[in-house]
This record gives structure tokens, sequence and C-alpha cells, in this order.
């Protein structure tokens, strides 16, 4: 499944000044859902509980809580139980997923990406941010320079991935900024750039259970 930004159609939340541009759901209004979520400058929400937690990585502006300001690069992991009353002063752009939690992912996660120590990958020109690991499941920040080219790989717990800066591209297409992948389980293929680099945010593993298929009979 691809999403690319350039087909957005934005929602009106029902809080005013918010709107979402849905990627994934499962449910009604109270839904696990993925979604790219934009704050009008001073829109804000009531207090709430996230039932099923809320993860959250901002791209654009301040999202501000009782936790504090969080500028563009920060990400967000608030478990499920937890409650808070979120605003934005100048506006902001946020990458969201409600209710994807495992019941025992209880800490809560705050991660400034800018200033964050990130790792060489054994790939040149690629470099990884871990962001959070829990039962199986890998969310990181990937930086690969201009030109640069990934091995072929294969995804044996599936992939999400959102396009953060720049431009990706694979065998399928090109995705530029805020183009939203996903690639089911053993899915291949051998990403790379070109001269605008990219940043992307990648989770894997979460969508099945990594179990090899079965080998085909011969014929």
């Amino acid at each position: 499944m691809v999403l690319h930004a350039a087909d957005a159609v934005w929602q009106p939340s029902p809080q005013p000044g918010v709107q979402r541009r849905l990627l994934d759901r499962w449910g009604g209004e109270r839904a696990r859902a993925t979604s790219l979520v934009r704050y009008a400058p001073g829109a804000r929400f009531n207090t709430h509980v996230h039932d099923g937690g809320e993860e959250i990585l901002v791209l654009e502006g301040v999202f501000s809580d009782e936790t504090g300001d969080h500028p563009a690069g920060t990400y967000l992991r608030n478990p499920p139980g937890s409650s808070h009353a979120p605003f934005s002063q100048p506006g902001c752009l946020l990458y969201v997923k409600l209710r994807h939690f495992a019941a025992d992912d209880t800490a809560a996660v705050r991660i400034d990406t800018r200033s964050a120590a990130w790792q060489a990958d054994a790939v040149p020109g690629l470099w990884f941010l871990p962001l959070h690991s829990h039962g199986g499941t890998d969310t990181l920040l990937l930086r690969a320079g201009p030109n640069c080219w990934f091995d072929m790989h294969s995804h044996p717990g599936g992939e999400e991935l959102l396009v953060v800066e720049g431009v990706l591209y694979d065998d399928l297409g090109c995705y530029p900024r805020h183009t939203w992948t996903r690639s089911p389980r053993w899915s291949r293929h051998a990403p790379h750039t070109m001269a605008e680099g990219a940043v992307s945010l990648v989770k894997r593993g979460h969508l099945a259970p990594p179990t090899r298929p079965a080998a085909a009979k011969d014929a």
C-alpha cells in the first residue's frame, strides 16, 4: 500500500482546528488508526486518556502538552492509561498511531531526534536512530545520504515507512516527503536515494508473526 502526500485528503476531526489525513484505520471514531494530524495555530484538545496508547512523531511546528513543548523531530510514546491535554500555539503537523500498543508496553518515551546520537549502518551513507523496541516490533529513523543504495532485504514481519524528508526510491516507485507505505510480511525491495537523500520513519515486525512461509511444492 502506498499513499502519496500529493494525494492527501484532509478531513476535519471532531475537534475544531484539527484535521486528519487517515492512512490506516480499523474501527469507528475510537479506532486503531494511523494518521497525519494537522493542528491550526492555537488548536487544542481537552484532557483525554489514551486507552490503547499513542505514538507521535512531530513533523512540523511545535506540539505541546503538560510535559512541555515538543518541536519538529520529537518522538513521543504515551502508553495505555496515560492522559494529557495537547495543544499547539504556532500549529504543527504530526504522524500519529493510536491503539497499537501491546498490553505490557507501558514505557513513556521522549526523544529529541535532532540531538540524539545516530549510528552508522554497514551500508555506506546510511545511518539509523533506534526509537523503540518491544515484542519483536522495532521503530527507528533511517537517514540515507545522496545516492545511497540499500541491500536487497525482506520484511519477515512487514514494514511501515513514512518519508520524513527528501525522496526515497525502490524498484516499485518514487516516494517523496510525507509518503506513507506499508509492505506485507516477506515482501522484498532494495531502496535507494538520489541527490536529495532521505530520512524515513520505519516500523518493522508488527504486521504479522514472523513465521517463514512454507516452501512451494514442485509441479
